[in-house]
């Protein structure tokens, strides 16, 4: 009998729970017990050293942990950053070699005009 109660209470508070006003009052709840945990964070200074060394001690422990990802990823990163610096390069320089020979070529036409004999009409 005991069970068969529990099991309608749960419904109940699951059907409570599909409603939007049962949701927002959960949310503030959350944001406000948050707030409370966020300002005793900031005005105790010892909590906050407290915290700040832990998460110290937890990234340590994961950097050493993944020490060797990190370091296969950076330089991987790294490797990727050369490629595409070198590419960029490449691309530079085929630009420049496109502007001179299209500058060469413009200048061919003009410079036939110069040098040709003035024939005069007769």
């Amino acid at each position: 009998m005991n069970m068969m109660m529990n099991e309608g209470a749960m419904g109940t508070l699951g059907h409570l729970m599909s409603k939007p006003v049962t949701q927002g009052a959960a949310t503030g709840a959350a944001a406000a017990a948050g707030g409370v945990v966020g300002r005793t964070l900031l005005v105790n200074p010892l909590t906050l050293l407290a915290v700040g060394v832990a998460g110290g001690v937890v990234a340590g422990y994961l950097l050493h942990r993944y020490r060797k990802e990190i370091a296969l990823t950076v330089s991987k990163a790294c490797g990727i950053g050369k490629d595409f610096a070198l590419q960029q390069k490449e691309s530079l320089a085929d630009l420049i070699e496109e502007a001179k020979e299209n500058e060469a070529r413009a200048a061919q036409p003009a410079a036939a005009g110069v040098d040709a004999p003035a024939t005069q009409a007769g």
